[in-house]
């Protein structure tokens, strides 16, 4: 199976560099994550080499790998590097999806898959990497407080800014480092300040899912987020969604 989705990947256009355990695909990694490589993709499943520069876009981890798993593995990586990261598990366990989202991975697949489907994930993830927000500021009604500030791509929500420009975030002055998934759904929430967001709504414009997403993927993603911006930025709004505050 290792195999055959390498194959199949490399049909689809990705080079793909593989490793039989985890301590071997984080050596891998640390030794390529330099430069760029359009396309290239890291399986922490499988026994192959690569050739030429060694930068990846994206990894995939199998939660069942020898050595260090594939959750471990993933924590190694986000300490640090922002690099996409799709969770392979084979058992679909609640707990294992779990571990391996709050460890920072940004979306997962149960296996058995089928390569259209993991193709579409890989897809996705790359799409969230190069994500170009527009430049609109979120409106706001007559006589509103100005608690959202704009001034050209600048957001400011109390210690909150967001460059939509340059892609960066900052609280209180000090930048914050976010994934691609972090930072798309933080713009999601900053195009409609104070406005609920249900979960499925933003599995479809976050993690371009249909109505078959799994929202633990949202929660896991909202706890990183608080994590990082601070506890009370994202409210929950309960039985409906979230909502970034003013």
């Amino acid at each position: 199976m290792r195999r055959s989705f390498t194959v199949a990947l490399e049909r689809y256009g990705y080079r793909v560099e593989a490793a039989a355990d985890g301590l071997t695909g984080l050596e891998r990694f640390r030794d390529g994550d330099t430069g760029e490589d359009p396309d290239r993709v890291g399986d922490g499943d499988g026994d192959g080499d690569g050739d030429g520069d060694k930068s990846f876009d994206l990894l995939i981890l199998d939660v069942m790998l020898p050595g260090l798993d594939g959750i471990g593995l993933c924590r190694r990586v986000r300490e640090s590097s922002l690099v996409p990261i799709l969770m392979m598990s084979a058992r679909g366990d609640g707990l294992d999806i779990v571990a391996g989202l709050e460890a920072g991975a940004d979306d997962y697949v149960v296996k058995p898959v089928d390569t259209y489907v993991l193709v579409a994930r890989i897809r996705s993830l790359l799409r969230r990497a190069t994500y170009a927000p527009s430049a609109a500021a979120p409106g706001r009604g007559a006589g509103e407080e100005a608690a959202t500030a704009s001034e050209g791509h600048l957001l400011v929500f109390g210690d909150l800014t967001l460059d939509t420009g340059g892609l960066e975030v900052f609280v209180s002055g000090s930048p914050v480092a976010l994934t691609p998934t972090e930072l798309k759904l933080l713009l999601e929430f900053a195009a409609h300040p104070g406005v609920v967001l249900e979960r499925h709504t933003l599995l479809r414009n976050v993690w371009d899912y249909g109505w078959d997403g799994d929202s633990r993927v949202v929660d896991l993603c909202v706890q990183r987020l608080r994590r990082k911006l601070g506890r009370d930025r994202i409210e929950t709004v309960r039985g409906f969604g979230y909502k970034l505050r003013r």
